[in-house]
């Protein structure tokens, strides 16, 4: 159950439903389950949200393709997916013809931006290192290895395979002698922003980040959907399909804005200069 002063992402859903005139307790309760950044749980946490047999499931990331091979009847709504259509979570984004609906977070399509954007603040021979983990970031991995072939841009791979070493990247990185880091989003790394962040301070590296969260937390700069107003744009999907829509004919929304927000203080940190033609793009900048 939430309780009385829910965090983070729950909150800004919670915040929604409530601005929609839903009372939690009242009008409806919730169970909330988290994989603590371990994708090998989603399984059983998802099958067992089934076995409750609730009326509407929003999730996000890897959890989503767990909850593809448990339940093709109980709604889900999908707060942050990178391609619902390629992770065959819809059949397309106006009509998903599944029980699944919700927002886009254009994770694969904005993966040639993120790469443009750090070729311009540090365009060093060095490769850029881009960390993914296998849970939710093979597809965007692809897409930045493809933007690299084509721009004739290095990439290095760095999956993490163990969400316990998280350390181990940023030190291959370094051995690589990398000029940057890109960092794709996934579940198991969001809950760990913080520490993502220091470890790239502390390797010296550029990186670019698919949240904010990041850049909130120390890190040097992001560009992407702000996820606490999807899981709040999630609450109107909930509220269609608790009213009777079904989730098939319910078109998938994508962003209409995307922001750029760059922490000078953390530029400052790592000696880089930013230009003012990547100033003037930014969205929100961190003093």
């Amino acid at each position: 159950m939430v309780g009385p002063q829910p965090r983070g992402t729950t909150k800004a859903l919670l915040d929604a439903l409530r601005e929609l005139g839903y009372v939690w307790g009242e009008h409806f309760v919730t169970e909330v389950r988290g994989g603590e950044g371990k994708p090998e749980r989603f399984p059983s946490l998802a099958a067992e949200l089934v076995r409750l047999q609730v009326d509407v499931i929003v999730a996000a990331g890897p959890t989503l393709s767990a909850l593809k091979q448990t339940t093709s009847t109980i709604p889900v709504v999908m707060a942050v997916s990178g391609d619902p259509v390629g992770e065959g979570l819809v059949e397309s984004l106006a009509r998903p013809g599944r029980n699944f609906t919700g927002l886009s977070s254009l994770g694969v399509e904005v993966t040639g931006k993120r790469l443009q954007v750090l070729k311009e603040i540090v365009p060093g021979p060095g490769p850029i290192a881009v960390v993914w983990h296998r849970s939710d970031g093979v597809r965007q991995w692809q897409a930045a290895e493809a933007v690299g072939r084509a721009r004739g841009w290095a990439l290095l791979s760095l999956e993490i395979r163990d969400t316990d070493r998280i350390e181990d990247v940023f030190k291959a990185a370094t051995a690589a002698r990398a000029s940057a880091l890109y960092v794709i989003a996934s579940a198991p790394l969001f809950g760990r922003a913080r520490e993502v962040a220091a470890l790239a301070a502390k390797s010296r590296l550029p990186a670019m980040y698919s949240h904010m969260r990041y850049v909130e937390e120390g890190g040097l700069m992001s560009y992407g959907v702000d996820i606490r107003d999807i899981w709040r744009r999630a609450a109107v999907y909930v509220d269609k399909i608790l009213k009777g829509a079904k989730p098939a004919d319910l078109p998938v929304e994508q962003p209409t804005k995307l922001d750029l927000v760059i922490n000078l203080k953390a530029a400052k940190a790592l000696g880089l200069a930013i230009q003012p033609s990547v100033l003037i793009r930014a969205d929100r900048v961190i003093e």
